[in-house]
């Protein structure tokens, strides 16, 4: 295969961002040990972003986006890769500063790749993707910090999307009772399919942020940012942790201080881009021994690569509830 199929990304002259599906020449390829047969990617926020231009996600032009891939290896310089392996890439700037997985094929550091566990397929690995490792880090660091289940429910806001659906099915099956949070009444019966005990709307959050608000929960996965985490940082009890992991609505946080001084509240930042390499095998490893794979397929749309770019479109635009996997050559 010396020419492939990818989804490109360019930017004209105002700044304006295009997307096509087009081929690429291996000449095209970027800098790496290991080249890649892409198996499947993901239709992620930040996939969607990049293809909109709505934020100045991509920093290198012109770009494939997917900031996740799944892939066997085709040809390695690295001596930890052999032709065969099968992998999983997610973060390190890819989909952002170097060509991504919206691709047949991909060159790229054998630093970056951790092997996918044979207990997950290609789709599998994809529908937990980013999101699933930055839910694993969250759940690592409420452990750490010694907030669990015996210490009341938890709340998960934009839980109808991708990376929100996913907390509330690992959490339920961590044992945590889980609130979700949706401005989608229709999504409801599904979350609760996942595993949450109570879906609620958005009212709760809505109008001036008080400095602290009656106590509901031990803890919270927040998807949304800006006036929401605010609100639920005002509302969590002493000693309880909210893992700050989106910014849906924005990336400011008008909030006080009293959750922080007054009832020893932590608010937790989730950098899923660069988990060290140990780290993420140890993730993986986790991932596949927790998932309930009856509940991750029927949170997982599968979509090809045709179909991407109005993927992400969907995407920013709140019409995609769960996760959707883009499937890419032979799977």
């Amino acid at each position: 295969m010396t020419d492939f199929a990818a989804v490109l990304l360019e930017r004209d002259e105002e700044g304006r961002t295009g997307a096509r599906l087009t081929r690429l020449a291996d000449s095209d390829l970027m800098a790496g040990e290991v080249t890649l047969a892409v198996r499947a990617s993901a239709v992620n926020f930040k996939d969607g972003l990049a293809v909109t231009g709505r934020l100045p996600v991509v920093r290198r032009w012109p770009m494939v986006p997917g900031i996740d891939a799944a892939g066997v290896v085709i040809a390695s310089e690295d001596a930890r890769w052999q032709p065969g392996d099968e992998v999983i890439l997610t973060g390190w700037g890819v989909g952002e500063t170097h060509l991504g997985g919206w691709s047949e094929k991909m060159r790229v550091s054998g630093d970056w790749l951790v092997r996918r566990p044979a207990a997950l397929s290609p789709v599998e690995a994809m529908a937990l993707g980013t999101a699933g490792v930055t839910v694993a880090e969250g759940l690592d660091r409420l452990a750490r910090l010694g907030v669990t289940p015996a210490d009341g429910s938890i709340v998960v806001t934009g839980a109808a999307g991708g990376v929100g659906s996913l907390a509330v099915m690992l959490l339920a099956r961590e044992g945590w009772s889980v609130t979700a949070v949706t401005g989608r009444p229709e999504e409801a019966e599904r979350l609760r399919r996942l595993g949450a005990v109570e879906v609620i709307g958005r009212d709760l959050f809505m109008g001036p942020v008080k400095p602290l608000g009656r106590e509901r929960w031990a803890a919270a996965f927040d998807m949304v940012g800006s006036a929401m985490l605010a609100h639920v940082l005002s509302m969590l009890k002493p000693g309880g942790a909210a893992i700050a992991c989106g910014n849906a609505a924005g990336m400011d946080l008008p909030a006080s201080l009293a959750p922080f001084i007054l009832r020893g509240v932590s608010l937790i930042g989730v950098d899923s881009v660069r988990v060290p390499k140990a780290r993420r095998e140890a993730i993986w490893s986790r991932l596949a021994d927790i998932v309930d794979r009856q509940r991750l397929a029927a949170m997982t749309a599968v979509v090809d690569l045709t179909e991407a770019i109005d993927a992400g479109h969907r995407i920013v635009e709140g019409g995609i509830a769960g996760r959707m996997v883009v499937a890419i050559g032979d799977l």
